[in-house]
C-alpha cells in the first residue's frame, strides 16, 4: 500500500486489510472510519480512542488532506459565507442560505471555473484544479457544523451551485454525494441535493445512465441559441436542442426533478419575446420549476439586473402560460455571497 495515499480514499474493507497488515485488530478500521466520516476528524491526533502510537503510525502511512475555514462572513439577511483553504493553499467558497425552516448549503466543485460565463464573477477566474471528493464533502461537513452552531439546526438541503462546473468534475462530485448520502456518514437524502450545470449535454446523459438519485438544475439564462451564445460560451458546443434532448433522457432514466435557472439581465434576456421563447423551451422539458433569478452586480462586468416592472411583466407572462415559476430574490449580496458573486474576495 502507498504510504502517501489519502486515507479517505480507502474503503472500510481496505482499512481492515491495512490494520491486519500492521498486526492490529480489524475493529480499529471501524473506529478510524467513524472518525473520518461521522465525526469529521481533520487530523489523526483527534482520533482519541486510538492509541498515541497508532495515531502516529497512521500519520506516517497516510495523508488526511482536510480543508479548513479561512474567513467567515455573515450577511445582514443571515446568509453566511465561508472561504475555505485547501491543503495546498488554494481558496474556495461555500455559503449557507437560511430561510424559514431550510438551511441550504451552496458548495463549490472546482477552484475557479473554465467556462467564463459573461455575467459570473467566478467566470473571471482561471480554473486552478478540480476539488477532490473529500474536499467537497469537507465543505458540507464544515457548513453543517456552522449551521448547527449559528442557526441551531443542521443543513436541510445542498446545492452544487458554488464555484466551478460540477459536471466537469463528474467523478468527484458523484463520489462526494455518495459519501454525503451514505448511512455511515451524513445520511442526507439525495432528494435534498441538487446539482446545477451550465449545460454539458454529454454528462447530463451520463447522469441518466448512472441512475443518479439527486435533482438537476440547468442554468439556462437565455432561451435562444443566439442569445445564449452571447452570455454563455458553452452553448456553442452544447446548444439548446442538445440540452433539451439530454434533459429528457435524464428524466426518462431517473424521474428526478429538473429545474431551469434563468437570471434576468436588463435589456439582454428580459423582454416579452424572451419570455415567449422560455415558454417554448419549458414545454419541451419535463421540468417542475423555473427559478427566475435576480442578477447580482459584479465589479468589472457590465450587466445590470432587470427593474421590478420588467421582472413582473416577464414572470406574469410565464404564469399566464402555465409555467411553474418562482422569483428567487438575492441573499447575501452585501458580502458577495449571492448567485454569481463567488470569487474568493473574503
Amino acid at each position: 500500500m502507498s504510504t502517501t495515499r489519502n486515507i479517505r480514499e480507502y474503503t472500510l474493507p481496505e482499512l481492515k486489510e491495512y490494520f491486519e497488515s500492521i498486526g492490529d485488530k480489524k475493529f480499529r478500521a471501524i473506529q478510524t472510519y467513524e472518525w473520518l466520516w461521522k465525526k469529521n476528524a481533520r487530523h489523526f491526533d483527534e482520533m482519541s480512542n486510538l492509541s498515541l502510537e497508532l495515531r502516529k503510525k497512521l500519520a506516517e502511512d497516510f495523508t488526511l488532506q482536510a480543508i479548513t475555514v479561512d474567513v467567515t462572513q455573515t450577511s445582514s439577511d443571515g446568509t453566511l459565507k465561508s472561504r475555505f483553504k485547501t491543503h495546498d493553499g488554494h481558496l474556495l467558497e461555500g455559503v449557507i442560505i437560511t430561510k424559514k425552516k431550510r438551511n441550504t448549503a451552496c458548495v463549490s466543485s472546482q477552484i475557479g471555473c473554465s467556462l467564463s460565463c459573461s455575467f459570473c464573477a467566478t467566470g473571471l477566474m482561471d480554473r486552478k484544479r478540480n476539488l477532490d471528493f473529500d474536499e467537497i464533502y469537507d465543505q458540507v461537513a464544515l457548513l453543517n457544523e456552522q449551521s448547527e452552531k449559528i442557526y441551531g439546526t443542521g443543513l436541510t438541503n445542498i446545492v452544487y451551485m458554488g464555484m466551478g462546473e460540477p459536471l466537469l468534475n463528474y467523478k468527484n462530485v458523484l463520489k462526494s454525494i455518495e459519501r454525503i448520502t451514505a448511512s455511515d456518514s451524513m445520511a442526507m437524502s439525495p432528494k435534498r441535493i441538487t446539482v446545477s450545470t451550465a449545460g454539458v449535454a454529454k454528462m447530463i446523459r451520463q447522469l441518466g445512465d448512472d441512475k443518479v438519485r439527486f435533482n438537476l438544475a440547468l442554468s439556462l439564462h437565455a432561451a435562444t441559441d443566439e442569445k445564449r451564445n452571447k452570455i454563455m460560451a458553452i452553448n456553442e458546443t452544447n446548444n439548446i436542442a442538445a440540452l433539451v434532448d439530454a434533459l429528457n433522457y435524464f428524466y426518462d432514466q431517473t424521474k428526478n426533478d429538473i429545474t431551469l435557472e434563468y437570471v434576468l439581465l436588463k435589456g439582454e434576456n428580459d423582454s416579452l419575446e424572451d419570455a415567449e421563447e422560455l415558454v417554448k423551451v419549458y414545454r419541451k422539458i419535463p421540468t417542475h420549476l423555473v427559478n427566475v433569478i435576480e442578477y447580482n452586480s459584479v465589479f468589472g462586468i457590465p450587466f445590470e439586473k432587470s427593474d421590478e416592472d420588467s421582472t413582473q411583466v416577464f414572470t406574469d407572462y410565464l404564469v399566464k402560460h402555465k409555467v411553474n415559476v418562482r422569483v428567487r430574490r438575492s441573499r447575501g449580496k452585501d458580502i458577495d455571497a449571492a448567485c454569481g458573486q463567488l470569487a474568493n474576495k473574503g
